[in-house]
């Protein structure tokens, strides 16, 4: 029974600010499992989506958690009383590579700051595990191929947090774009406005709260005094840690709109934005942002704003694809066709609303993956979180470098040479060395 309890709570998307309903445990679709399908999942970074995401895992029958890793005393006593309140106990680890040395753990999840998921899948590769990593998979172009390399070297099961990649209205809509029927598309506008994110008040730096191990926080990010408008959640806002809204929403959207298109990496990029709303809060990356991406056939326009919900199509994030015929808008509300009132060709769908869970069937699609030993069966493997990731870094490095940037596809670099020397790849610090691709 106190699993059952620990279950009804485990809905909540800290990250997305979204509620879905539990899975039944015992289902005719998920059926109770013997011993030998057990899978031990260990759970590195549990402040946020990290537990969110280890909550949807363990509603699946046959998925046990062995141990939980924070470098927040704070939070690692939180979850362990949430824990030990419904029966469950597990080892507690400051230090990740205690953990990955632990042999009866399978699979890990990776919920940190993103400047440390590189060096953290690399090493759970290295160690034997599966991961299932939250994304943006990596804070650089760099970094994401050397996960990649990574994946494909030690063939380990890979799932990166994409989760609308598993929910089902998602992939309604790109067969209806698959259909043609919309006409030739012309542009894809991508948004993102979200009210409730918005930076931190600056304030002084100060001691990190006790029980933090901030020189573990900071691993391969460069040595600074702490300061709390840069800790927890608004790590987001500063490059040494992340890549604002384009990478926090962005590999969601931008990820459906090359699907849809089934496109691969532009031509040129053209990012422009900056601290409009916000000049005086504590941030780096911008609250306000326009990038321009040129494809062969169509662009791609991604549009972010912070602190307010006033984005395209009324909506406050969304996909637009707009054809001669008729306009599809999706995002995670549902989808519809908008009729083109000039066209011949009569096209229109009235709004079909989302009818699943998509993290629940994306920590289920990783399960089945490793049950089957097939990395192959991930909805979104390495490669693929490599893909969106790349593009969304192409716009952050575009706005950050004050240039319009060129991508040369056969050498799989940008073709100014000095952009490449700084931006391609991070630096690391502190002794840290991200292992070559």
């Amino acid at each position: 029974m106190r699993r059952k309890e620990f279950i009804k709570q485990a809905s909540l998307i800290t990250g997305a600010g979204l509620v879905f309903p539990s899975l039944s445990i015992g289902s005719q679709s998920h059926p109770i499992l013997g011993s030998n399908d057990r899978i031990r999942i260990g759970a590195i970074g549990i402040n946020g989506m990290g537990w969110a995401d280890t909550k949807s895992l363990l509603k699946i029958p046959g998925v046990e958690l062995a141990a939980i890793c924070d470098v927040d005393q704070n939070v690692l006593e939180k979850r362990n009383k949430e824990l030990e309140t419904l029966g469950i106990k597990v080892k507690t680890f400051s230090d990740y590579r205690a953990l990955l040395d632990q042999k009866n753990i399978d699979a890990i999840v990776i919920g940190t700051p993103d400047h440390w998921h590189a060096l953290m899948m690399i090493h759970a590769s290295e160690a034997g595990k599966h991961v299932y990593c939250e994304k943006p998979i990596g804070n650089s172009i760099g970094e994401c191929n050397a996960m990649v390399a990574a994946q494909e070297r030690y063939g380990n099961v890979v799932q990166v947090g994409q989760w609308q990649r598993s929910q089902q209205h998602f992939k309604e809509a790109t067969n209806f774009i698959s259909t043609g029927v919309l006409g030739p598309i012309r542009t894809v506008k991508v948004w993102c406005y979200q009210g409730w994110m918005r930076p931190a008040d600056q304030v002084a730096n100060s001691a990190p709260p006790p029980g933090v191990d901030y020189k573990s926080w900071l691993g391969p990010a460069q040595l600074k005094p702490f300061n709390a408008s840069r800790f927890h959640f608004h790590f987001r806002w500063f490059w040494d840690y992340a890549g604002g809204l384009m990478t926090d929403w962005g590999v969601h959207l931008l990820d459906y709109a090359l699907l849809g298109m089934q496109a691969s990496l532009p031509k040129s990029i053209v990012g422009l934005g900056g601290k409009f709303a916000y000049p005086n809060l504590a941030e780096e990356t911008p609250d306000t942002l326009t990038t321009l991406y040129e494809f062969e056939n169509f662009n791609l326009v991604w549009d972010s704003a912070m602190g307010i919900d006033n984005g395209s199509y009324g909506k406050d994030h969304g996909i637009a694809f707009v054809g001669n015929n008729a306009t599809l808008v999706l995002n995670r509300g549902g989808w519809e066709v908008i009729e083109e009132r000039r066209s011949k060709n009569k096209v229109s769908k009235p709004h079909v609303k989302p009818s699943d869970n998509g993290l629940d069937k994306h920590t289920l699609n990783f399960v089945e993956a490793i049950r089957a030993n097939d990395p192959g069966r991930v909805n979104c493997s390495i490669q693929q979180g490599a893909h969106v990731a790349t593009v969304a870094q192409m716009g952050n490095v575009s706005y950050r470098s004050g240039q319009k940037l060129l991508w040369n596809a056969s050498s799989g670099q940008f073709s100014d040479s000095k952009i490449n020397d700084q931006y391609f790849t991070n630096p690391y610090f502190n002794g840290y060395q991200l292992p070559k691709s």
